[in-house]
């Protein structure tokens, strides 16, 4: 029996050191350029948020899949280094690809990935097992734009998944990624996929800019990739309230740098979290903002991930969703430390020392 069970896209990362090449120089075609070794972690929502969970204590199951080749069988080695029950729940599909991401980080510049999609884009509810999830006290799901299948037909699977983990007794949970606008995610209606599946998925926390695409379009290009540094606090909570209506008990966005914006419906509504044993005290209709911590950041990736971690962990100790903000974004910015989604996050009893030693935050405010 595990207290929280991740689910959804797990792939491979692959991190070429590259501190001496700029990004223009990606666009000259014929040129060998020299970069330093290589970087392999597992990544998407099961390994980094998973991962993160693990590293701060929560007995978490990885429910996922893999396919029967070298990259499949790298994600299960580096899984099961770590602890051997973390790949318990996940299964190997015979005949498939398995997923990877190259993440290049050209010098002066922000991220950019190359994805393939491979088995995860036959992930259903069918690749969940509901006897694994009986007694689990919160069901994550991460990265629905790289689930096709689940998106299809107005989110048709997407709502299955949840209603099945609710039928479990578990409190649900879905995190986004940025879909790409040429992609068939970049097509979809958002909109719809989220009336079916938000009434049956308790918190759900996007990045501003991931909200902003899939329910704010102009919005989104208007701003042109700097919306966390465009949006102001009564933006947020007017923003709040329109995924509020589709039903979840806690929403908000994650901000980068400036940190992350919380807000919980009424009572009614909270009391959904308490079948898998979730208290959380004083958050009637509570709004929270809290500030990034500083940071020495090496690496972004995996950050929003990790932030998830913490507040899903302090909502499963039955903390405040006031320290469930400061666990997000205390958990986010030691993942920063590091390169990769998972080497840099502590301990929780080292990331609450931290805290208590009077943890410096980042001056960006809304």
């Amino acid at each position: 029996m595990f207290d929280a069970i991740v689910g959804g896209h797990l792939c491979l990362d692959l991190f070429p050191e590259m501190p001496y090449l700029p990004l223009e120089s990606l666009a000259i075609p014929g040129k060998l350029y020299e970069i330093g070794q290589l970087g392999v972690a597992t990544g998407g929502a099961v390994s980094n948020t998973g991962l993160a969970l693990h590293r701060l204590g929560v007995n978490v199951g990885l429910m996922s899949s893999v396919g029967d080749d070298l990259v499949g069988r790298a994600i299960l080695d580096v899984l099961r280094a770590r602890d051997p029950r973390l790949v318990e729940l996940i299964t190997v599909s015979a005949g498939t690809s398995s997923s990877y991401t190259v993440v290049l980080s050209p010098r002066g510049s922000d991220r950019v990935f190359l994805h393939f999609t491979g088995n995860n884009a036959t992930f259903t509810a069918s690749d969940l097992d509901p006897a694994a999830m009986r007694g689990t006290r919160i069901f994550h799901l991460g990265y629905p734009p790289l689930l096709p299948r689940l998106v299809e037909n107005d989110g048709a699977g997407l709502t299955k998944v949840f209603k099945l983990a609710h039928k479990s007794g578990a409190a649900t949970s879905l995190d986004m990624t940025l879909p790409d606008p040429n992609s068939d995610a970049g097509q979809v209606d958002w909109r719809r996929v989220f009336k079916n599946a938000l009434p049956h998925v308790d918190i759900f926390i996007p990045s501003i800019d991931e909200a902003l695409f899939t329910l704010r379009r102009p919005d989104f290009e208007r701003w042109k990739g700097n919306a966390i540094d465009a949006v102001t606090l009564p933006y947020l909570r007017e923003f709040a309230a329109e995924l509020l209506a589709f039903g979840p008990a806690i929403v908000g966005f994650k901000l980068g740098h400036r940190g992350v914006y919380l807000k919980c419906a009424d009572e009614s509504r909270l009391a959904r979290l308490r079948p898998g044993g979730l208290r959380l005290p004083e958050s009637d209709a509570a709004e929270v903002y809290h500030r990034a911590y500083q940071v020495d950041v090496q690496g972004t990736t995996g950050a929003g991930d990790a932030g998830y971690a913490g507040l899903i962990a302090a909502l499963l100790r039955g903390e405040s969703i006031q320290t469930a903000a400061s666990w997000f974004c205390a958990t986010g910015a030691c993942c920063c430390e590091a390169h990769d989604a998972a080497s840099g996050v502590l301990s929780l009893y080292d990331t609450l020392s931290r805290i208590a030693a009077g943890w410096k935050l980042r001056s960006d405010t809304l």
